[in-house]
């Protein structure tokens, strides 16, 4: 599912906890989503939205945890190009660059 402006819009209007917005700002070779796709996450996990699913949407939605607990936005590099022969078998053979930042700063806590 794509999460278009207007979808973004909505979802943080209806929610009232803390989310990360998880945006794919760059992408080579085969991946499941292209740059421009987006997700919203909240601390129990995908409130809409995805980047790709499997383990490289994992590795995003572990590195949103970070900024619940206070770290800085940041760039998730998802490399999907490991060993065919790894536990996963979603392996598409790109790499993503997935920017990750509080969508709505003000439902987190002072300081964070």
């Amino acid at each position: 599912m794509t999460l278009d402006e207007k979808e973004l819009l909505a979802c943080l209007a209806r929610i009232e906890e803390p989310a990360v917005l998880a945006t794919i700002v760059s992408a080579k070779g085969s991946t499941p989503r292209k740059t421009g796709a987006r997700m919203l996450i909240g601390r129990e996990g995908v409130i809409a939205g995805t980047v790709g699913g499997g383990c490289g949407e994992g590795e995003v939605i572990q590195a949103a945890q970070d900024l619940f607990e206070g770290a800085p936005p940041t760039t998730v590099r998802v490399d999907l190009t490991d060993d065919f022969t790894t536990w996963s078998p979603a392996v598409c053979g790109g790499i993503m660059n997935v920017f990750i930042e509080r969508a709505n700063p003000e439902c987190f806590a002072e300081g964070q």
